[in-house]
């Protein structure tokens, strides 16, 4: 079993449909297309598989925040009874928008879906379930939602001072959305970032 063998437990990727039911359904398309972790990191989004029950003494995180520099760590838990302006929340959470600065989330209970977007700007569902471990880069256009189990309890790290703006689309114009158009999208199909500085 190679190692996304075990992230695909706790990590999974499809190409979405184009229906507008219930944001927190699937979305599956049919036939179904699933995306392999690693179609997802030539996306920039990045991915592990943790020991949740754990968080507080792994040291495979530890490792992480040490390498990636996440100095910063909160909790988020996203549900009808413990966000204040939830409908609010979670609308503003499904907008299409990116960041200046990486999301990190790791997912210690429950699950929900990330929504990126791919080179030929098609939906992509990355479902984040207990263990999963997601770094969206900065300037990726995405969005966020809970399924049907309308449940998730995130840890949120970062590096420094946390930064949450949502840029919603369009904002192409951003230097975080060039860089990651640059290293990412343009890139050919050889598997390696464009080095922006060159």
């Amino acid at each position: 079993m190679g190692a996304s063998d075990k992230r695909e437990e706790v990590l999974q990727a499809w190409y979405m449909d184009d229906s507008d039911e219930d944001q927190r359904l699937p979305h599956h398309r049919e036939p179904k297309e699933f995306l392999s972790l690693d179609q997802l990191a030539e996306l920039g989004v990045l991915s592990w598989r943790l020991d949740a029950d754990n968080y507080e003494t792994d040291e495979e995180l530890k490792k992480i925040r040490e390498e990636r520099g996440y100095s910063y760590m909160d909790f988020c838990e996203v549900c009808p009874e413990k966000l204040p302006n939830y409908e609010e929340k979670i609308k503003n959470f499904f907008e299409e928008h990116l960041h200046t600065d990486e999301e990190i989330r790791y997912c210690v209970a429950g699950s929900g879906y990330f929504d990126v977007r791919d080179h030929n700007d098609k939906w992509i569902r990355v479902w984040v379930k207990k263990g999963g471990m997601i770094v969206l880069p900065a300037g990726i256009y995405h969005r966020f939602t809970l399924d049907t189990d309308n449940y998730i309890k995130a840890m949120r790290l970062f590096v420094g001072d946390p930064i949450w703006t949502p840029y919603n689309r369009p904002h192409d114009h951003l230097p975080a959305r060039k860089d990651y158009i640059e290293n990412f999208l343009l890139k050919e199909g050889d598997g390696q970032a464009v080095d922006a500085a060159a």
